[in-house]
This record gives C-alpha cells, structure tokens and sequence, in this order.
C-alpha cells in the first residue's frame, strides 16, 4: 500500500466518521439537510449507519489491504448516492462540492486497491 493511498483512505475514513456519526446521533445540521432534500429522517438513520460502517471497514484496511477496495466502494457508491441527492434539489455546485470531493477520493482509492479485492477473505 503507498502513502497516497493511506492518506486518501485515512480523508475518506475520518470525513465519513464525522458525517455518519452526525447522522446517526441527529445533529441538527444532518436533520435539516434531509428535511431540505425531502428525505424521511429514518433514511438520515440509515445513511449514517452505511458512512460509518464503511469508514470502519477502511479502518480494517491498515490491517488488511484487501478491505480498502470494500470500504472505499461502499462509500464511493455512497457519495454518488448524494451528490445524486443535490442534483435533485437543484443545490448550488457549493453545496455538492464536498459529497463531489469525497466521491472521487472514494473512486480513486477504489482504483488503487482494486486488485487487492481478490485477497478478500472467502474469494480466494
């Protein structure tokens, strides 16, 4: 695993920490997001139960290269999820800004540990 790639996975992780536990514990700022979206608050739920356990499976990663393709997926596949969210509600490009950032650095350390996936455990 190369630097870029513990410093990108180590972005992602604690971003995805933050956002999830916010949404779960129900700060207000997550709670007025999903009203602003139209979305239930029990999705808000949902939404960071998914952030964090993603973040955790990359934290796994330090450990186990193979889990940083899995985790960076999740929450690649997630931040797509929101930037989907502000298109819908016509957000202004700042306001998708980082769900944007947070989804290339996803994809791009998706790209790099890739390969890594077929050393998960019950592949090989």
């Amino acid at each position: 695993m190369t630097i870029f790639s513990i410093v990108l996975q180590s972005l992602l992780e604690l971003m995805f920490l933050m956002a999830g536990l916010g949404k779960i514990s129900g700060s207000k700022m997550h709670v007025e997001g999903f009203k602003h979206w139209r979305l239930p608050q029990w999705f808000r739920v949902v939404t960071g139960i998914i952030e964090f356990v993603g973040a955790a499976v990359l934290i796994v990663g330090y450990w186990d290269s193979s889990w940083v393709a899995l985790g960076a997926l999740i929450l690649g596949i997630t931040a797509i999820g929101g930037i989907i969210t502000h298109m819908r509600v016509k957000d202004s490009f700042k306001e998708t800004f980082m769900i944007l950032l947070l989804a290339i650095i996803g994809i791009v350390l998706f790209a790099i540990n890739a390969s890594d996936l077929a050393d998960f455990p019950g592949f090989n």
